[in-house]
């Protein structure tokens, strides 16, 4: 009985430490990957009149900030490393959302504002394409700079 009021006196000492700190390291984790571009060595990727800066997280047109949100940045980034290359649905989510659950209709909404921002398929200008259930895939030609001067 002694131990059952003594608990019940120190709560904090049912703390378990190890896995506090643990779950703190693994949080530190999933921001670091939400928010660094480390597969991006460039620090400039010119495509049509837009330019990306991926290390300052940051769409330029004609020197000015596009208004974009950051899961559309972040797609965008994905999209650009893998140029050329189909990405699914399931890549652009684990990327994106890397440890959540989310509904496949957030990169339908997501790529919706992209394309809308880039104003893909208006005046001649294709960036992205949708292959149908499969995925989507940067099909514009880049300049890509070490430099962001």
């Amino acid at each position: 009985m002694h131990a059952l009021t003594e608990r019940w006196a120190h709560p904090e000492s049912e703390v378990d430490v190890e896995h506090a700190v643990q779950r703190r390291d693994m949080d530190k984790g999933l921001f670091e990957k939400r928010t660094e571009s480390a597969d991006v060595p460039a620090t400039k990727v010119s495509f049509g009149p837009f330019c990306l800066l991926p290390t300052q997280f940051l769409l330029l047109e004609g020197g000015k900030a596009v208004p974009l949100g950051s899961r559309a940045l972040q797609i965008l980034i994905a999209l650009i490393e893998r140029r050329g290359v189909l990405v699914s649905k399931q890549d652009l989510t684990a990327r994106v959302w890397p440890n959540l659950f989310v509904d496949p209709s957030n990169i339908t909404v997501h790529m919706s504002a992209l394309r809308r921002a880039l104003r893909d398929g208006q005046n001649g200008n294709r960036f992205i394409v949708n292959i149908h259930g499969r995925g989507y895939c940067f099909v514009a030609s880049v300049d890509v700079s070490g430099n962001e001067n």
